[in-house]
């Protein structure tokens, strides 16, 4: 393909779609993968039609239609399944690439999957993304840490799709290394709970 796209979408749960339209819409071609091959052909003849999004039938597809140094965002369930697209991915990239983890991961895995990736010439992004489905395609809260040398490569992209307050701030910067998007998710979600626990024992 002449055009290759800028970042690549593993996981089409609503989630996932939603993160995938955001980044079409602000200009970005997404490539996307899910396990279910059905998935990604519903949503590139439904939601995705018409639009700069290339749907793929495989790992091996996915990341021979991406601009280098590759861009690999997972949109799956926290913990094993993590694991096992990591190491399915390795022998696709190439030094330099990227693996973006945008799920609810508990921040000692993220930790060790970047030490891991690293060591591989890979480098790791783990980012909580907050704000539900209608922020995924309106605009998420975005906490990305993990390898620092990955954030000039994602930070157009990130800071993009996310919400930005009155002055044009961008909800989205870099929080520190190893865990640290994952640790800042946890605390946030902790006070948000805490926030909810509130509101339900004032009312």
């Amino acid at each position: 393909m002449a055009n290759k796209s800028d970042i690549g979408l593993i996981g089409l749960a609503v989630m996932g779609e939603n993160l995938v339209l955001n980044m079409e819409s602000k200009g970005f071609t997404v490539s996307v993968f899910n396990r279910t091959l059905a998935r990604v052909d519903n949503f590139i003849a439904g939601r995705a039609a018409g639009k700069n999004i290339v749907g793929t039938h495989s790992l091996e597809e996915l990341v021979s239609t991406l601009k280098s140094p590759r861009k690999v965002f997972l949109m799956v369930k926290a913990g094993e399944a993590v694991d096992s697209l990591i190491d399915q991915l390795i022998p696709l990239l190439d030094q330099g690439d990227v693996i973006i983890d945008g799920g609810n991961t508990h921040y000692p895995d993220t930790a060790r999957r970047r030490d891991y990736v690293e060591r591989r010439g890979l480098l790791y992004i783990g980012t909580g993304v907050s704000g539900g489905e209608e922020g995924a395609l309106k605009g998420p809260s975005m906490m990305p840490g993990g390898s620092p040398e990955a954030w000039p490569l994602v930070k157009p992209i990130f800071q993009s799709i996310c919400a930005h307050v009155a002055d044009g701030s961008p909800c989205c910067d870099w929080v520190g290394e190893g865990g640290a998007g994952h640790f800042v998710k946890m605390v946030h979600n902790g006070i948000e709970y805490g926030d909810i626990q509130l509101i339900c024992e004032c009312y």
